[in-house]
């Protein structure tokens, strides 16, 4: 295997987790599992490690018990079209216990945090010095789900 794979660290959850996200990404699928044994360390039958992909980048999923959390210091950021692309990643995600954030921001019922981000937004922050751009951060840092036409509207200064 080529290139680099992010490696996730649960407690006892990477089996629940690598349902829940092969579940809301379209492209995705688990490559494999491997399960602890009779000598352990985990419980007979748990998932020890395993692996999947969204969207063609493959993710490792360990159960090494509670020593490590996830932290805002990491997150996935997801590219969306559309508003309607941004609601689903945003419903999904922050169901089952996720929790909202700001700008854009929200972890996930694991605590992974992810940002569901519009494309058009590249586009309204590339001028640092332009009015649009203040605008359209401004409106940014006020929102917890990300609204295109709002964010559109504040760019163009029509809200």
């Amino acid at each position: 295997m080529k290139g680099i794979t992010p490696f996730l660290w649960f407690d006892q959850d990477a089996e629940a987790a690598m349902d829940f996200y092969t579940s809301i990404f379209k492209h995705s699928k688990i490559v494999r599992v491997s399960r602890y044994g009779d000598a352990g360390p985990g419980p007979k039958g748990q998932v020890m490690v395993g692996e999947f992909e969204i969207n063609g980048q493959r993710f490792m999923a360990l159960n090494g018990g509670p020593q490590f959390k996830f932290t805002e210091a990491i997150s996935f950021v997801i590219h969306c079209e559309d508003q309607e692309e941004i609601d689903y990643y945003w419903s999904n995600l922050t169901s089952q216990g996720g929790q909202e954030s700001q700008c854009g921001w929200l972890k996930d019922k694991f605590g992974l945090s992810w940002q569901v981000a519009p494309t058009a937004m590249a586009k309204m922050l590339k001028n640092p010095k332009s009015k649009g751009t203040e605008r359209a951060f401004a409106a940014m840092m006020e929102m917890k789900k990300l609204d295109i036409a709002a964010l559109e509207a504040a760019f163009k200064g029509k809200g």
